[in-house]
């Protein structure tokens, strides 16, 4: 089983557990996918992107599960990706813990990692 991750703000988080399905952020509905990373890449992704937001979810999905909606596209450094091309169902998520941010405001995801 390979976990990918999703970083997004606990108020979008709410907002799907109420509809059921997470639609993407505005940067997921722009690109016209959601995008993950894998374990391997979700520290560099939370700091590049994340950085002084506060109040944010870490959620783990497993990749196998979400079958051929998801596709592995290179992204930042030619590195592989994972992009899900369909809403995200709540009942996919594995995993769902709070972030805390270090001193220069980066969120820590550390132990959440598989």
């Amino acid at each position: 089983m390979t976990l990918i991750y999703k970083i997004l703000s606990r108020a979008e988080w709410d907002a799907a557990k109420a509809a059921g399905q997470f639609d993407g952020s505005a940067v997921d509905r722009a690109d016209g996918f959601i995008h993950f990373s894998a374990a391997d890449q979700a520290q560099e992704t939370a700091a590049k992107w994340f950085q002084g937001q506060a109040d944010l979810v870490l959620l783990g999905v497993e990749a196998e599960a979400l079958g051929s909606s998801l596709k592995w596209e290179a992204s930042r450094g030619g590195a592989l990706f994972p992009h899900l091309y369909r809403p995200l169902r709540v009942s996919e998520v594995l995993t769902e813990a709070a972030l805390v941010l270090d001193a220069d405001g980066v969120p820590q995801l550390g132990d959440h990692l598989a």
